[in-house]
């Protein structure tokens, strides 16, 4: 089963630890980074989209993609 996130947030550094971390916990990037410019709060958003082969074949909604 493969499994898919999209990891957002403020460009910083937190954001790319946060794609680090996916990466080191097996995460794959998906596609390139895409960024926009939010203008109330005058900050460019990043958005990483990562995918992940694990074992099993049936996919739970209630299922915590971050902790896999």
């Amino acid at each position: 089963m493969i499994l898919y996130r999209c990891i957002t947030g403020k460009d910083d550094s937190e954001f790319c630890h946060r794609v680090t971390a996916a990466l080191n916990k097996g995460w794959q990037l998906h596609g390139s980074p895409a960024l926009t410019y939010n203008t109330e709060n005058r900050m460019v958003i990043c958005a990483q989209s990562v995918v992940k082969q694990v074992d099993g074949d049936i996919y739970d909604p209630s299922m915590k993609l971050g902790e896999f």
